[in-house]
C-alpha cells in the first residue's frame, strides 16, 4: 500500500523502469516483471488491511525478478509516493497461501527445490 493515489502517468514510469540507489550511491534502473493497481488486496491477501486506508492511498501488486535492498519501497519513492505496507506474497514461485504473518512451514528439500527451480 502506498500513500495517495497513483496514476497511469506513475504507474507507467514503474513499468519502464525507475532509477533507484543500491550499495555505494551505485544507480540501478528498477523495473518490475509486472505492476498493477489493485482495487480489491483482499483477493491476493486477507490480511491487506491497514488503519491508514481512511487516507488516499493505492495498493500495487509488483512482482520482481531480482530483488535489490529494499527495492520495492525505492521504486515507490522514486515515484513519489511513500511505501505504507509492504506484504509480501510469493517468492520464487514458492506461493505463502494462507501462512499467517510470524508463522513457518517447513518444506521438504526436493519439493523447495522442485518449486523454485533450483537443481540438485
Amino acid at each position: 500500500m502506498v500513500q495517495n493515489v497513483v496514476s497511469k502517468t506513475t504507474l507507467d514510469l514503474l513499468k519502464s523502469g525507475i532509477p533507484i540507489r543500491i550499495k555505494d550511491g551505485e544507480t540501478y534502473l528498477a523495473k518490475p516483471a509486472d505492476i498493477a493497481i489493485v482495487h480489491r488486496p483482499q483477493d491476493y491477501c486477507k490480511q491487506a488491511h491497514d488503519e491508514r486506508e481512511k487516507y488516499p492511498h493505492t495498493w500495487l501488486l509488483i512482482t520482481l525478478t531480482e530483488g535489490k535492498h529494499r527495492q520495492v519501497r525505492k521504486m515507490v519513492l522514486a515515484a513519489r509516493h511513500r511505501c505504507l505496507r509492504l506484504i509480501r506474497i510469493s517468492m520464487a514461485g514458492v506461493e505463502l497461501g494462507d501462512l499467517q504473518p510470524g508463522d513457518v512451514e517447513e518444506l521438504d528439500e526436493k519439493i523447495f527445490c522442485e518449486l523454485t527451480g533450483i537443481n540438485l
